[in-house]
């Protein structure tokens, strides 16, 4: 099957997945950040207030994941929409009518949990259970939701904040959810996916389904974890440090801001690419290779001072955002099965968020004992091509695991 033909016979179910991570958007960093300048002065708050007390909040929502997320394999993508989506809207309105410290934190927990969390599980889960010999397509096309928003939400919030206020701005994030949101995406995916005749047939025979507390007992699982949650680590905390390496650099924000236009790109391309080639040849063939664009991006940004290396350091990390986001939705399902795999993805996405949310600490913690900030970079440079041997003894053990329980799957069919 064609890629258009793909997607126009499956155009309302990956329309749905799309749309639920665009409007994660308004629980998403860049989002929120949006008001931050506004934030700090109106609650009185110094950049250091404001990034601890959203680390809390953020850690909240991580620990809240794993029991939380497991709706997703008690309910329908429908009914769990229906649930999430409305959560969202309090929180942004709970963002433009609060005036205490305390319910800001709540609030910020909230945008997280039901924005970047829930949003983007329930897109993700329904993609791999609709799909199988195509779930690297359905993925792929899925995530780039999240691209979009960041292309487009950010100028929208700026030029409505700035006729009516911040404030009023999230009441019409929270309307927008209820109003647009809501009943399109509830349209869209009303209906379970089916398997059809047309669908091709998956390259290897159904995993069998395990448990979360198999899949915690797995020592691979903790190996995977540690190639998979590299690019969100790595892109995090370059970007929450931004203006420290700018100065280091003796680049403008400007020229370095016009870099995220180029990232982007490249990350839409290469989720495409990726989601051709998990369908082609597996997520967990794939997993020794995809990041050795990062390191090679963060060694040209550590060693380099020119302009040039943002630019170069921007397009690499974009193959591996491209490449990471289609394996992150793909390759649990792949390895641990489809019957837990809401509870599976909701401790996946916690540990993530845990570790995006520790990075810009930790490193911040290495930069104020006087450890050089391009050192650390490099550091991490070094950790991806390491990480990439580790994947390959993975990818390797997936394998051989794979093959031996087809065998005796079929040694024990009379």
């Amino acid at each position: 099957m064609t890629f258009l033909a793909f997607l126009r016979e499956n155009a309302r179910w990956i329309a749905g997945g799309f749309l639920l991570t665009f409007f994660s958007s308004f629980g998403q960093t860049f989002f929120i950040s949006l008001s931050a300048g506004d934030i700090r002065r109106e609650y009185g708050l110094s950049h250091g207030d404001f990034g601890m007390l959203y680390m809390v909040a953020t850690l909240a929502s991580a620990f809240t994941m794993p029991r939380f997320g497991q709706i997703v394999d008690k309910y329908s993508p429908r009914t769990v929409t229906l649930i999430i989506v409305p959560m969202l809207a309090l929180a942004s309105i709970a963002m433009a009518l609060s005036q205490s410290l305390l319910l800001l934190v709540f609030t910020i927990y909230l945008l997280r949990l039901f924005g970047q969390g829930m949003m983007t599980h329930n897109a993700l889960t329904a993609m791999a259970r609709w799909f199988s010999a195509q779930r690297g397509r359905a993925v792929s096309i899925a995530t780039l939701g999240h691209n979009t928003g960041e292309a487009v939400f950010p100028l929208i919030f700026v030029a409505i904040a700035a006729a009516i206020g911040w404030r009023n701005t999230w009441l019409v994030a929270a309307a927008f959810l209820v109003v647009v949101a809501l009943p399109l995406i509830a349209g869209l995916i009303w209906q379970e996916r089916a398997p059809r005749t047309s669908d091709p047939q998956p390259r290897k025979a159904p995993v069998r389904d395990w448990t979360r507390g198999e899949v915690v007992r797995d020592p691979l699982f903790y190996m995977l974890l540690l190639g998979v949650m590299a690019p969100g680590f790595i892109g995090t905390t370059i970007f929450f440090h931004q203006v420290y390496l700018v100065e280091l650099r003796g680049w403008s924000l400007e020229m370095f801001a016009s870099s995220f236009t180029f990232m982007a790109s490249m990350t839409v391309v290469f989720a495409l690419v990726a989601g051709q080639l998990v369908d082609r040849f597996s997520a967990t063939a794939l997993l020794p290779s995809f990041l050795l664009p990062l390191s090679a991006a963060c060694l040209v940004l550590a060693s380099f001072d020119g302009p040039w290396s943002a630019f170069a350091f921007m397009g690499l990390l974009g193959i591996s955002y491209g490449f990471s986001s289609t394996l992150f939705g793909a390759v649990w399902p792949e390895v641990y099965g489809l019957k837990h795999l809401g509870a599976i993805r909701a401790l996946t996405v916690a540990i993530m968020v845990f570790a995006t949310a520790m990075g810009p600490g930790l490193t911040g913690y290495l930069i104020d004992l006087g450890v050089s900030y391009p050192l650390q970079i490099a550091f991490m440079g070094f950790y991806c091509l390491g990480a990439c041997l580790l994947m390959l003894h993975v990818s390797q053990r997936l394998s051989r695991r794979s093959l031996q329980s087809e065998m005796a799957s079929a040694t024990s069919q009379p």
